[in-house]
């Protein structure tokens, strides 16, 4: 995915603020944060969107959804996080890689 902006950054052809890293994801804090602690976790292959996945990608969804509050803790979330999937153009997905956004601290907006 050459125009592919996570995959660039995986490529480290962008600059990122990595957290964790490891075989299969990577986590780097969002450069335009909506909350105190606004991260973006990513998987190392790139699949367009939540509704991409099939039976292959059982495990690596897995392990995303199992390293979030190991991630959350790193942050200082002991309270809680909010997790975010936007799913295509009318769920709000913005960057064509699935991606996950982490979210919590002191400015963690409500739902109205």
């Amino acid at each position: 995915m050459n125009d592919c902006i996570f995959c660039k950054i995986l490529a480290g052809e962008i600059p990122s603020d990595m957290v964790y890293e490891d075989d299969q994801i990577y986590v780097f804090k969002d450069i335009y944060p909506k909350a105190s602690v606004h991260l973006l976790v990513i998987p190392k292959i790139h699949i367009d969107r939540l509704d991409d996945l099939t039976q292959e990608h059982q495990a690596l969804i897995t392990h995303m959804m199992l390293k979030l509050p190991e991630l959350a803790q790193s942050q200082g979330l002991e309270t809680g996080f909010r997790t975010i999937i936007n799913t295509g153009p009318g769920g709000g997905q913005e960057v064509d890689h699935l991606h996950f956004h982490l979210l919590g601290g002191h400015s963690l907006p409500g739902f109205k």
